[in-house]
């Protein structure tokens, strides 16, 4: 996708190092940063300078391809391994990477292991490109029909970024967005602040933007009141987890979301590769829910009047704050999952159609 008129992925490997757009700068700063090691990596994914499941499984598989530059050694990698999943543990498709990439690299000879890994990460890219298309042009369907029925811009809202930035490219949730637009189809994107970091102002907004795609941001409880005035078609969400049986871990407030597209009889979709699939995993209370730092719901960034960024505090000092980054969408406010392989029901049957 493009930044200024210029394609990019979100990350790739050149010279013995793995670049990424440091995704903490957008959208007042573009940034290229260079990860040399396996830390670079761990730090890249706590601090979400990359975010996005897909993303973080990417980065997480070049990681362990930094650790082996760093020290050809089994036990060092094992390490890093661990130290890779235990960075966020929410996201399944880290530890889906590392695994792969672990099984992959388990006894190979030391001589051969680093192009063998290099290839795997590339791999797990080029995969994910390729699903992400897919779900676009599987999404594309649901949007083509509803544009078809009305004869007019098809409003969608998303919530948190799901785009491009948190994948390879093209996205989960904007891929069938950005096919219908790339078709001629009118689209409009309500797009969810999404505190407290605010990925859908601060990404997914400035992704459109770049992409000219028609969007307006608001505050993460006004979609309930848009859908109540019909000016929402479908709503579209990522996910960073999904069971077996339908149900969903994506940003906080996704939950909400869902029950207010349920009550106004909104369609609500939910777009994902397979290895965003949990398939051990049998009750949504086990998925493991990320608490995060208080700071980012106290504290808030973004440019002063000399066009330097800042950090401020907005509540006050003696104010305790709670920042759960995840909730759970049962499967039965789900209208579908948007896959590689098509359309289907948030269920175990409806999974197992299309996975076996």
């Amino acid at each position: 996708m493009k930044i200024e008129g210029k394609e990019y992925r979100t990350i790739w490997f050149e010279n013995n190092v793995v670049k990424i757009i440091d995704q903490t700068k957008l959208p007042h700063q573009f940034i290229i940063k260079d990860l040399k090691t396996v830390k670079d990596a761990i730090n890249a994914i706590k601090i979400m300078e990359v975010r996005g499941a897909p993303l973080i499984g990417a980065t997480a598989a070049y990681g362990l391809v930094l650790s082996i530059l760093e020290n050809n050694d089994q036990s060092f990698l094992k390490k890093s391994a661990e130290d890779l999943i235990n960075s966020r543990p929410t996201a399944i498709n880290l530890k889906w990477a590392v695994d792969r990439m672990i099984n992959k690299l388990s006894g190979v000879n030391s001589d051969k292991i680093l192009e063998i890994a290099l290839n795997e990460a590339k791999t797990i890219c080029e995969e994910d490109v390729k699903f992400c298309k897919n779900i676009g042009l599987n999404g594309l369907k649901i949007i083509e029909e509803i544009y078809n029925k009305k004869k007019d811009t098809v409003n969608i809202l998303t919530h948190c970024n799901a785009g491009w930035l948190a994948t390879i490219n093209w996205g989960t949730a904007t891929s069938p967005i950005y096919h219908a637009h790339k078709k001629g189809i009118k689209v409009h994107v309500w797009v969810d602040e999404t505190r407290p970091r605010n990925q859908g102002a601060n990404l997914t907004s400035y992704e459109l933007n770049e992409e000219g795609v028609s969007n307006t941001i608001i505050a993460d409880n006004t979609g309930g009141i848009l859908m109540q005035r019909g000016e929402v078609d479908m709503c579209i969400v990522g996910t960073d987890r999904t069971l077996s049986t339908g149900d969903v871990a994506n940003k906080i407030g996704t939950y909400l979301k869902a029950l207010a597209a349920h009550d106004n009889k909104v369609p609500f979709y939910v777009a994902l590769p397979s290895s965003t699939i949990d398939w051990d995993i049998k009750d949504f209370k086990d998925i493991p829910i990320e608490e995060r730092n208080s700071e980012e719901l106290s504290h808030i960034e973004g440019l002063d009047e000399s066009g330097k960024l800042k950090k401020v505090q907005i509540y006050p000092k003696k104010s305790k704050a709670m920042n759960l980054a995840f909730d759970i969408t049962p499967a039965k406010y789900i209208t579908g999952l948007i896959t590689e392989k098509g359309i289907c029901d948030a269920s175990k049957e409806g999974l197992g159609k299309l996975f076996k």
